[in-house]
């Protein structure tokens, strides 16, 4: 038994598989028509190939008018047969031109229409050439390269660029290709210019009879080529013209060159923009109602469904109402100092990314690989806060999109998902769908929707790029929404790719489980932190504008290299530079309110010093020189000082805007205290030190306080005498007084804890000490580091032994 008598055993299995994969196909534009006028027939018939050689002896045999007689006897009838099974093997090798299932055939150029999950429904498209491949399990798939027709409806992300002159029954003709199971076939449909299709159907209208009815719902109108990625049409054409079934190709390559001249649409122009005409455009008549008194039916919305008939549950838009915003007047930012504090905001967007160009182009390449190929893709970007990471992916996706205007790069859609901003970290379905499709769903239902979108082939599926910034925030206790976003690339037709923004290097590996970290691939760019030089060159990029030279290039260097040995945090030496040239205006405005104040004094003692000094002043002048002086003090507003006079920032005034964002406000409560408060604090940490026990006695702190000061006139000679003479005063008992009320202070104010002894007493509701208590027992309730931090940079407190690190 030879191979053609074979194939008709193994081929249900096979074609049950195909149909399987058909079904998943999912689209929209479809035509609407009656499966009735089915032209395969009701019956399966397995599909069989037509090679060029076949067609060449069917010719040959015509030209030399072959019958019954020349072929006689037993010996001629089995030469043929013979012949066709020796060369059986050949045929695969050779060409093949067209495909045959029982009756219906359809070759090489021929337009044909292809099934839609969604019944009734069928897309157009050009077969260019057919293919013989093996799925996984080696069975033998025979499909089509399909070229495809593209209607209005389906420009899904780029709605923007649909055309307005568009007609019921017109679709494009796109360079999207894609190989399909010849069992997807499902009969064969005409395309015809408007001038013919109009001529045929009058008005567009649609026949009365069956037959014709179905011809009509086979029949589009095309007069145009399309990218709709880039929203490109090539010049009107008539289809007569250009169509030729033998010379396909010559198709192809005049829309290619029709897309590459033809010039990106713009928003004023009226082929483009949707305007309301009153132009007798064809359309397709409606019967009208008759008009009865029965009872109204309901005007309710179709409810949108799926191809699989599920109800999608639309969410209705966020309203929200509008804040009131406060316009500036341009003289607000006439100041240096307001425009050092904008360009110095950490929300500031910078007209270029210093210091990142390597960093850019990896991100670069990487994205415009992913979408040129459509692609999907996982790219693990890590590192510290405040190096770049985010900044740089958008300035990456912002100079995609000036290619994909330029006409360089396929569109893409870009959805950005943040997890410090979504309550649940499964809410970013419903973000990721809403931005494929415009439609907010719950996200369980995004779920679904999304499995089927990522797991259907589309030929015209526009690739989408997820930006995932906090991804620790996102990971759940299943870690089902990580799993499926880095999952989703992995699928062949899904065109996602994902970008995972994470603080730490090693996230996958510390908190992600094996399956997940597996997914996420071997793609990962890591930012370190900024270097001084670095920072540098970003803050004085920011400055470069600023007239007045107000900061200095010295307290520039030195906040830079205090944030890069630490941390390398931009944000952090932005905002210690911004606190910087806010602590000079302070002290500019507070220099001219001064000298204000001088101005107006000398004004005012000149006034008075003109009138007589008898009483006998009238009372209209009294009046006049008060009016003057009341107008003086309301106009108490900063003159503007020369440019030579203005206070610059300089490493003082980094050191102060350093000191205020390192401080917490229990150290800028600590730093507010009187001098024997410090020496109280200073008593109390070297008792502990000493003695290596967290908790002392009152007694204990005042012999240390009286040995503290005692140092301080060794050291400091007069001046620390001064000093013991006004803590410890003459006698022990006004010692014992005042620093007891340092040490109810300081327990009322929560610093320390002091256990109430026989000598402890309330006096207007706070607790005082007695004269000869000893023994109340005292422990701090703060930390020690922070109490030396706090004093680290106070010279009184220094000379206690406070502030510095033992």
């Amino acid at each position: 038994m030879d191979s053609d008598d074979e194939q008709p055993i193994s081929q249900p299995p096979q074609r049950n598989n195909a149909r399987e994969r058909a079904q998943k196909w999912m689209t929209k534009g479809g035509l609407v028509r009656d499966d009735s006028d089915d032209e395969l027939g009701e019956e399966d018939h397995p599909w069989d190939w037509i090679y060029e050689e076949d067609e060449e002896e069917k010719e040959e045999s015509r030209r030399q008018g072959l019958n019954g007689s020349e072929v006689a006897g037993p010996e001629g009838a089995g030469e043929p047969s013979r012949r066709r099974s020796s060369r059986s093997g050949a045929k695969r090798q050779q060409t093949i031109i067209a495909a045959r299932m029982g009756t219906f055939e359809c070759r090489v150029g021929q337009i044909i229409l292809l099934k839609s999950p969604e019944p009734g429904k069928d897309w157009v498209g050009i077969i260019t050439e057919f293919v013989e491949d093996e799925d996984d399990d080696g069975e033998t798939i025979k499909s089509a390269n399909i070229m495809w027709f593209a209607s209005p409806d389906e420009f899904m992300s780029t709605k923007n660029k649909r055309r307005s002159d568009a007609l019921p029954n017109e679709q494009y003709l796109t360079l999207d290709f894609n190989i399909n199971p010849l069992t997807s076939i499902n009969g064969k449909a005409t395309v015809m210019s408007k001038d013919a299709f109009y001529a045929r159907y009058p008005n567009g209208s649609p026949p009365k009879g069956k037959n014709q009815l179905a011809e009509y719902n086979k029949c589009i109108i095309c007069r145009r080529g399309v990218n709709q990625l880039q929203g490109r049409y090539t010049e009107e054409f008539v289809w007569e013209d250009v169509y030729d079934e033998t010379k396909i190709f010559g198709l192809i390559d005049m829309i290619k060159n029709g897309l590459k001249a033809a010039k990106k649409r713009k928003a004023e122009d009226s082929d483009y923009v949707y305007q309301k005409t009153d132009d007798n455009v064809p359309t397709t008549p409606r019967k009208k109602q008759r008009t009865t008194n029965a009872t109204p039916q309901s005007r309710r919305q179709k409810t949108l469904t799926t191809p699989t008939h599920k109800r999608i549950v639309v969410k209705k838009p966020l309203e929200f109402t509008p804040l009131g915003t406060r316009v500036l007047s341009p003289s607000h930012f006439a100041s240096p100092y307001r425009q050092a504090r904008t360009l110095l905001h950490v929300s500031t967007v910078p007209t270029s990314l210093p210091c990142r160009k390597n960093e850019f182009d990896t991100v670069y390449n990487h994205l415009s690989a992913a979408i040129m190929e459509g692609t999907g893709t996982c790219i693990y970007i890590s590192g510290t806060p405040g190096t770049g990471k985010t900044a740089t992916v958008r300035e990456v996706v912002a100079q995609l999109n000036l290619a994909v205007l330029a006409e360089e790069l396929d569109d893409f859609v870009f959805v950005e998902i943040n997890g410090m901003k979504v309550t649940d970290p499964h809410q970013s379905y419903s973000l990721l769908w809403e931005a494929l499709k415009g439609d907010r769903v719950s996200p369980s239902h995004a779920l679904d929707l999304l499995e089927r979108e990522f797991s259907t082939p589309s030929p015209r599926r526009v690739p989408c790029v997820v930006l995932m910034d906090e991804l620790d925030q996102l990971v759940t206790k299943n870690q089902s929404v990580m799993y499926n976003f880095f999952n989703w690339p992995a699928l062949r037709h899904s065109h996602l790719i994902v970008l995972a923004v994470a603080n730490t290097m090693d996230l996958p590996e510390r908190t992600l489980s094996n399956k997940i970290s597996s997914r996420l691939g071997l793609t990962r760019i890591t930012f370190p932190g900024y270097k001084h030089t670095d920072l540098m060159e970003i803050i004085t990029t920011r400055l470069s504008n600023v007239p007045g030279n107000i900061v200095d290039p010295d307290a520039v260097q030195f906040a830079s290299r205090k944030v890069a040995a630490v941390s390398g945090d931009a944000r952090r030496a932005l905002d210690i530079c911004r606190r910087a040239v806010e602590i000079a205006e302070q002290a500019y405005e507070a220099l001219g309110v001064k000298k204000l104040d001088i101005d107006i004094d000398e004004t005012i003692m000149e006034e008075t010093e003109s009138l007589p000094p008898t009483p006998s002043k009238t009372p209209a002048r009294r009046e006049k020189a008060n009016e003057r002086s009341k107008a003086l003090n309301t106009k108490r507003e900063p003159t503007p000082q020369p440019n030579n006079s203005r206070v610059r920032v300089t490493i003082a005034t980094i050191k102060q805007a350093i000191q205020e964002a390192t401080s917490t406000p229990l150290q800028q409560s600590l730093r507010c205290l009187p001098l024997s408060a410090k020496l109280f604090l200073a008593a109390l940490l070297m008792r502990v030190r000493r003695t290596g026990i967290s908790e002392t006695t009152f007694g204990d702190i005042l012999d240390e306080a009286k040995r503290i000061a005692d140092a301080a006139v060794a050291v400091a000679g007069a001046a620390g005498g001064n000093v013991r003479q006004f803590l410890l005063g003459e006698g022990s008992g006004a010692r014992v007084q005042a620093l007891g009320f340092v040490a109810m202070e300081l327990m009322n104010s929560g610093v320390i804890a002091l256990e109430h002894g026989a000598g402890i007493k309330t006096l207007g509701g706070s607790l005082v000490s007695a004269r000869g208590d000893r023994s109340s027992k005292i422990r701090l309730r703060v930390a020690a580091e922070d109490v030396r931090a706090a004093f680290r940079e106070d010279t009184e407190a220094k000379s206690f032994g406070l502030g510095i690190d033992q």
